[in-house]
């Protein structure tokens, strides 16, 4: 396919940079979309190529178009990443310097954690050890509230994990910054948050629960694919498309 940059791909970016992350089946659709009635449909095996031609004009302004995996339902997205900065001051435009420091704190408990989740209590008691000003807690409250707005985190039943798009935007960062807590899922071998865990101590490998419902769908008694240990925890179903 062509590198030369046509009205099609001009439209699928303008999209992007108003949406910032999209499912692959919406991605697919939109360039369809973008096609119009007056273009020949990308084909979906040229999908990438399509992605690699946007990639490739954007990447003097340090901006790329990168794919990857929801630990919610292993599906598929593609996010609009800034590449110019390397952590979590590429948020610096949208939030002010102890805004930003909470968020770091809110990345320590996510990481930390055995489940890659934080409670609302925690993160809000985590103000105490604020160093820049501190935080009310319905500041505290209403930070996380824009946070999970902005596709940075994720919310259910006061409980917070990381979003799709955080994961594929700060994943470097988070490699780098906790190298020694990060481990990569044994399957799919992206970084690993919220995923089950061998409980064989001379094991201990992690899996994304997506990966541990496709690989131990319909065994009555699933091993762990590194030790053969059994696998003592419950087996979420298979997320539908």
């Amino acid at each position: 396919m062509s590198r030369q940059m046509t009205d099609i791909h001009r439209r699928f970016l303008q999209t992007m940079m108003s949406t910032g992350i999209t499912d692959e089946r919406g991605a697919i659709e939109l360039c369809k979309h973008c096609c119009g009635t007056s273009s020949s449909p990308i084909p979906p095996d040229k999908f990438n190529d399509f992605i690699d031609t946007i990639n490739s004009k954007l990447q003097p302004l340090f901006i790329q178009i990168r794919k990857g995996t929801s630990e919610d339902d292993g599906r598929q997205y593609y996010a609009l990443v800034n590449m110019a900065e390397t952590d979590v001051t590429r948020m610096s435009s949208d939030y002010a310097d102890n805004e930003l420091e909470l968020f770091r704190k809110v990345l320590d408990l996510i990481v930390g954690s055995e489940n890659g989740s934080a409670s609302s209590s925690d993160i809000l008691n985590s103000t105490d050890s604020m160093t820049m000003k501190k935080l009310k807690k319905s500041e505290s409250q209403n930070l996380l509230n824009r946070l999970v707005r902005d596709k940075w985190l994720n919310e259910e039943h006061g409980e917070y994990t990381l979003s799709t798009r955080c994961i594929i935007e700060m994943e470097p960062y988070i490699r780098t910054m906790y190298q020694d807590q990060v481990k990569a899922c044994h399957i799919c071998h992206n970084t690993a948050f919220q995923c089950q865990i061998c409980e064989n101590p001379t094991c201990g490998i992690k899996i994304h629960n997506p990966c541990v419902a496709r690989i131990f769908s319909g065994r009555s008694e699933p091993r762990c694919p590194a030790c053969d240990d059994f696998w003592p925890h419950e087996i979420p179903e298979v997320s539908q498309p």
